[in-house]
């Protein structure tokens, strides 16, 4: 069982949707597979919006099967459109994994800060930063959303499988 197991990162959003592979070995060390930006023209209504990145994420998910994916945790700001729109995109992406039966988790951006830079608060240049310094890549990675959507794959890597074995050891190994 020492094959490395792909771990996909969701940074949700209909304009803009950061997606990001890693492979994780024993030890939880961590290489960069694949990432992209993919998206849907802002112009097309929004049913075809959502079928569109339906189908870009299954093409995605089929060409990198994950054994677990992370989704960005919508949270409120200040503007609801945007909101609404990245929650619908979250929703997408949970669906497409949870219809191959991948598990996914949802992950807050100060879990992902934090586990990746240390801080809650840093800022996206600095979680770029690590993101590259943890997955060993010398291309700056960009735009800010396909980082982060590493950074969400790099924290389920890590305080995922964690967690789980905590929640398998209070319930005696079952």
């Amino acid at each position: 069982m020492n094959e490395p197991r792909l771990v996909m990162g969701i940074d949700p959003g209909l304009t803009r949707c950061g997606i990001g592979v890693i492979a994780v070995s024993p030890g939880a060390r961590v290489r960069l597979v694949h990432v992209a930006v993919i998206g849907t023209p802002v112009s097309a209504p929004i049913g075809d919006r959502l079928v569109d990145l339906e189908r870009q994420l299954m093409a995605l998910m089929q060409a990198y099967p994950p054994q677990h994916v992370a989704v960005e945790r919508v949270f409120s700001q200040h503007n609801t459109a945007s909101v609404i729109d990245t929650a619908q995109a979250a929703g997408v992406a949970t669906l497409v994994a949870a219809r191959q039966g991948i598990p996914v988790s949802l992950r807050t951006p100060t879990e992902a800060k934090a586990a990746v830079t240390g801080s809650g608060r840093a800022n996206k240049a600095q979680v770029t930063a690590m993101v590259m310094r943890i997955l060993a890549v010398t291309e700056t990675i960009r735009p800010a959303d396909a980082a982060d959507a590493l950074a969400l794959a790099i924290t389920e890597a890590w305080r995922g499988d964690a967690q789980r074995r905590l929640v398998s050891a209070s319930r005696g190994g079952r």
